[in-house]
């Protein structure tokens, strides 16, 4: 008995005991967070947990931009407005937004997605980087060094980076401010009151990780007051549900939980879970590298005879195969 399952879905002591008892030796994530499985009761009764990095990267890292350029330029709003039948014309004042070229983005986590994000931003906007992490991100900075030189070379104004020694300082200086950390006791609330308050007044929030990462009742009050400050959700503190007052605010965007909604994003996923489960039956090895998942996904080849991401591999002392 193996299983497949949803980030919705908890996992802990009793259900993987159960699952154990049944015979089972697997189940998958179909995600690449775990947050919602009890990893240490999986180790203790031998299960190995499944996950699905590497598919969702460019597909998440779009979403944040996506929900980036609808706040800046309000489209949700103007949507609305259109659609109620309130356009008499243009006006010089009409739903003014903000203009991305020459401002600064900050990115608070520069992994495989906050970096995705970044190079997004900076090479389509000629946007201006700030990032905080507690690693370096070496390929990110010599991206966007390389196209500094390239825009010099062509006599525009050359972007910038910079890696910021604290987060509050990516919360001061960016004009948009993009969250992309795991989720973690140490990253519970990270974005509350106190540092809401530390971010310009016509600043963009976006959160495409996890939600409890932000305060949401802090983002409410700080939204209620702050009308020019903008927010785009695609997560939330409580899922489904949302702080009270969040949904009748103007100036956040909330969507569903999509940041990984792109059909080949959601096949993918489906296809790797399956994988890892179907792998641990067969007794094969682990995948080298849980972020080179093309050799899974192409469709006119047999997939690796490995699991493609395990994430207790280790703690179970599962082989890692040498393809």
């Amino acid at each position: 008995m193996e299983f497949l399952l949803q980030l919705t879905e908890d996992w802990g002591e009793e259900l993987f005991s159960a699952l154990s008892k049944a015979g089972g030796k697997a189940f998958s994530n179909m995600a690449v967070g775990y947050n919602n499985v009890d990893v240490d009761a999986a180790n203790k009764y031998g299960v190995a947990v499944g996950n699905t990095p590497g598919v969702l990267t460019e597909t998440t890292a779009e979403l944040a931009a996506s929900l980036t350029l609808a706040a800046a330029r309000r489209i949700v709003e103007a949507d609305e407005f259109m659609r109620a039948g309130l356009y008499d014309g243009w006006l010089p004042h009409l739903f003014v937004g903000n203009l991305l070229k020459g401002q600064t983005v900050g990115v608070i986590g520069a992994g495989r997605i906050g970096s995705a994000y970044a190079r997004m931003m900076v090479e389509g906007f000629k946007m201006n980087l700030i990032y905080y992490d507690l690693y370096q991100s070496t390929r990110l900075e010599k991206f966007v060094t390389a196209y500094a030189a390239f825009l010099k070379a062509n006599g525009e104004t050359p972007v910038t980076w910079k890696r910021a020694a604290t987060m509050d300082e990516v919360l001061q200086e960016a004009d948009i401010i993009s969250l992309h950390p795991v989720l973690d006791k140490t990253t519970y609330h990270l974005v509350n009151k106190e540092r809401l308050a530390k971010m310009k007044k016509e600043a963009i929030l976006i959160n495409c990780s996890r939600g409890p990462v932000i305060d949401e009742a802090a983002l409410v009050e700080h939204l209620k007051h702050n009308p020019m400050f903008r927010v785009g959700l695609d997560v939330f503190e409580e899922e489904p549900y949302m702080k009270p007052g969040l949904a009748e605010l103007k100036n956040a965007i909330v969507v569903p939980h999509i940041a990984s909604a792109s059909k080949w994003t959601r096949e993918g996923m489906a296809t790797l879970a399956a994988l890892n489960v179907l792998g641990k039956v067969k007794g094969y090895p682990v995948w080298f590298d849980a972020n080179k998942v093309e050799p899974f996904l192409n469709e006119n080849a047999r997939p690796p005879a490995a699991c493609p991401s395990i994430v207790n591999a280790k703690a179970l002392g599962l082989p890692t195969s040498k393809l």
